[in-house]
């Protein structure tokens, strides 16, 4: 029977486990990847799929996701283009990018707002974000959204290639054998915008200005917003099958009655010392000096077990059981022991006995009870 209920459990355990599955399967909607902006890999509006699929099939294009010490240092005719770098590299690695142009390459830095990086500053101004005419060096106009409060404060040697009512918006500044480009308008290069208005020409105007052998863009700094963790790295349904794997061990170890912890001492090792009871007793015992009903006791206690350990009659008095004690009491001798007995018959025989007394035979009934028991 019990073989039997053990049996349904199990499959009870089973079907519910079953269902669990089902409906986590059933349940889980896959999400759309959520993609950085200015990726090169993102087909989101905010990514730059597009303009990379389209450069790839002309130029030379690829992309960097490596450390910028590891640039080249000659002159190869590079433009690199940051776009709407994530973070502000530091000292360390701008210094890395500076000496990339320095070597006689490009860098074309598009950012909203490009202040702390190469040294660049900018003013800001009140922008109402709406369309505005764009020139550039040789006042060819153009129709083009700017979105960015701020307008690149030029320095002497500077190149001004765009420019609004506003101020510059892309300027092209000498550095060693190379240059650098800066733009605010980094969101004519994204998918959502490249084929709006005159998007796509004053992006080319930019992508132009280096002459470049081949193209590189710059994911590094986009690394901060792609770092990969354990549930980027696996699919969804190996996280789930894991996951439902771990739950399954530890409904398994709940089956089986695991016990985690430490083990509780067993009940029957401290309840006969911590009887509160006994101890209200006893208590009541000493305050009462009832000395002689508690020797009574304790001695009557011996006496069973003298009975249960040694096999000696509960109905003989103490002053017969010497012959019995002897045989099996060796440490003292006969005399010693029929002293103990006889001594022991006269106090329990008395009305009453002082403390001395009671503490005096309480413990040699003690030394009998631990001999008994050992």
């Amino acid at each position: 029977m019990k073989t039997h209920s053990k049996i349904r459990g199990w499959v009870w355990f089973m079907v519910l486990l079953l269902l669990f599955i089902v409906v986590s399967y059933f349940s889980y909607t896959p999400k759309p990847n959520p993609y950085p902006n200015y990726i090169t890999t993102s087909p989101s509006p905010t990514g730059l799929k597009a303009l990379y699929t389209y450069l790839n099939k002309d130029k030379d294009v690829k992309s960097w996701n490596h450390s910028p010490d590891l640039l080249p240092k000659e002159d190869e005719h590079l433009i690199l283009v940051m776009a709407g770098p994530a973070f502000i590299p530091e000292k360390e690695l701008m210094n890395d990018y500076i000496h990339f142009i320095q070597s006689g390459n490009t860098i074309l830095l598009l950012k909203t707002n490009p202040k702390g990086m190469f040294n660049v500053d900018v003013d800001y101004i009140q922008n109402d974000r709406q369309g505005t005419t764009v020139k550039d060096q040789n006042h060819h106009t153009f129709k083009a959204d700017v979105d960015s409060d701020v307008r690149i404060r030029t320095k002497k040697n500077d190149e001004i290639l765009l420019s609004d009512p506003y101020g510059p918006i892309a300027i092209k500044r000498p550095y060693g054998k190379g240059s650098l480009i800066v733009a605010i308008t980094p969101e004519w290069f994204t998918n959502g915008k490249l084929l709006k208005k005159d998007h796509l020409p004053l992006s080319f105007q930019l992508l132009n200005q280096g002459k470049p052998d081949s193209l590189l863009f710059d994911e590094y700094t986009h690394g901060g917003e792609n770092e990969s963790t354990i549930l980027t790295v696996y699919p969804m349904w190996f996280l789930v099958l894991i996951f439902q794997g771990i739950l399954l061990f530890l409904l398994w170890l709940w089956y089986q009655g695991k016990r985690f912890g430490p083990l509780m001492q067993p009940r029957e090792d401290w309840i006969r010392f911590s009887d509160e009871g006994i101890q209200a007793i006893a208590a009541w015992y000493i305050r009462g000096r009832r000395y002689q009903d508690s020797l009574a006791i304790q001695a009557d206690y011996v006496k069973v077990l003298l009975q249960e350990r040694w096999q000696i009659p509960y109905s003989k008095e103490w002053q017969d059981l010497a012959p019995y004690v002897e045989r099996k009491w060796m440490r003292l001798t006969g005399s010693e022991i029929k002293a103990f007995l006889n001594g022991l018959t006269g106090v329990l025989s008395k009305e009453k006995i002082n403390k001395q007394e009671y503490l005096l035979w309480s413990r040699k009934l003690d030394e009998l009870r631990n001999e008994v028991e050992s």
